[in-house]
Formats: C-alpha cells, sequence, structure tokens
C-alpha cells in the first residue's frame, strides 16, 4: 500500500523585528529578507545605521527555525526542497500580510501609500524568497521610486521573467556580491548577469572586497546609489 499525501492549512504566529515606526514623518520603508540560518531579531541590527525618524525598516524571520553548531545556536529558513511549493505559498502568504499591517498602519497615521517608497532588501536565501514574494504575491502595489536590493543570492531560475518584466524594470534592481564570496562563485555571478540580461532588464552590478556577508560600508553607499 502506497502511503497518500495530504495538506491541511493551520493558523501559526510568525515573528519580525521592526527598526523605527509607522509615524506622519514615515516617508521609506525597507522590506528586508535574512538569509538561511539567520534570525531577524539579529539580521536587523545591520540596518541600525540606517535607521531614522523618516525610515522604517521591517525584517520578517523565516517560518522554520532548527538548531545549528551543534545546538549552540537558533537560525531559521525560508523554505527547503521538500514540499517547496506549500513552503513557497505560506511565507508569500505570510510576507503579503505583514505588508498589509505595516501600510494599514501607516494609513492611520494619515500616511498613504503613494507617499512612501519602498526597498525591498535581500539577503543569501532572502533573495529567491523575495523573488518570489514580488512576482506571486497578492497584496504588492510598487512605484516608480521603490527599490530592489539583491545581495549575495540569485533569482530563482522558475520565475515568470516576461509576465514581470515592466514590474522589475521598475525597480531597477541592484546586485551586490563581494569578491570573496565563498557561495557565490564567479561563475554564479556571471549566470545572474547572463539571466538578467536575456530578459532584458537592466540590473547593476556592485563588486566590493569582502565574503559572504553585508558589509556596513557598502551598504551606506549603495543607499545613496
Amino acid at each position: 500500500m502506497v502511503a497518500t499525501q495530504h495538506h491541511i492549512s493551520v493558523t501559526r504566529t510568525a515573528r519580525y523585528f521592526t527598526l523605527g515606526e509607522a509615524s506622519p514623518k514615515t516617508t521609506e520603508v525597507w522590506f528586508a529578507c535574512h538569509g538561511y540560518g539567520q534570525l531577524a531579531e539579529y539580521f536587523i541590527r545591520h540596518f541600525v545605521g540606517l535607521a531614522n525618524e523618516n525610515r522604517l525598516i521591517v525584517a520578517p524571520e523565516g517560518l522554520s527555525r532548527f538548531y545549528v553548531k551543534e545546538w549552540t545556536r537558533v537560525g531559521a529558513t525560508w523554505m527547503t526542497r521538500e514540499d517547496r511549493v506549500s513552503e513557497i505559498q505560506d511565507y508569500v502568504a505570510y510576507l503579503d500580510l505583514l505588508y498589509s499591517q505595516v501600510f494599514e498602519s501607516l494609513s492611520r497615521q494619515g500616511v498613504p501609500r503613494d507617499s512612501v517608497k519602498i526597498v525591498f532588501f535581500a539577503f543569501s536565501q532572502g533573495v529567491t524568497t523575495m523573488c518570489r514574494w514580488l512576482t506571486l504575491g497578492q497584496q504588492i502595489r510598487t512605484n516608480p521610486d521603490d527599490r530592489l536590493i539583491l545581495w549575495a543570492g540569485g533569482a530563482p531560475m522558475e520565475m515568470d521573467w516576461e509576465h514581470h518584466k515592466t514590474l522589475f524594470q521598475g525597480l531597477k534592481p541592484l546586485f551586490v556580491y563581494g569578491n570573496n564570496d565563498e557561495f557565490i562563485t564567479g561563475e554564479a555571478i556571471q549566470k545572474q548577469r547572463d539571466l538578467w540580461a536575456q530578459h532584458q532588464i537592466e540590473c547593476r552590478f556592485v563588486e566590493f572586497d569582502g565574503e559572504h556577508k553585508i558589509e556596513q560600508d557598502v551598504l551606506k553607499r549603495i543607499v545613496e546609489m
């Protein structure tokens, strides 16, 4: 007898962290997706130097947590290859809900969506997560000033690029990577260059002298680009 797979939707609690708060002074919102094995509580610390009264930074955390480094600490992941379709659907729905709540909060402060610039920022595994959210999400509305920053990760190959070409062109994507990144090889970078070029989407590539991590001086520099 062969086992039959089933699915059931359940309610669970997701966690996210913020720097700043929704207020009438808010003009910019960052959604920052962490990488594999990280926690949002620590990931958001990379953005402390960017936080101010006009900028709200929101760092959601992957829905699955696990022990890493021989049980010495806990990390989170956005998904694995096991039951991947369901995991993608779950985190897209979660990020959609978070997006809606952030802008409902701003609306109560008298700040309409069209007056706010969004920066979609993603690191490592968060890059594929962010790209899938942008293409599969049902709540996101983008404006001409919005931006997409992809750091040390790859866009998913299965995306419907033609259908979402206008979206990505409007977000003016920026791809950031270290020249000593142990996970992002020169070959991987070239594949990303070819992927964006193939679909006629201008993506700027920024290389820095460093490894697979967010460098503060580079982060501050690209914010001004």
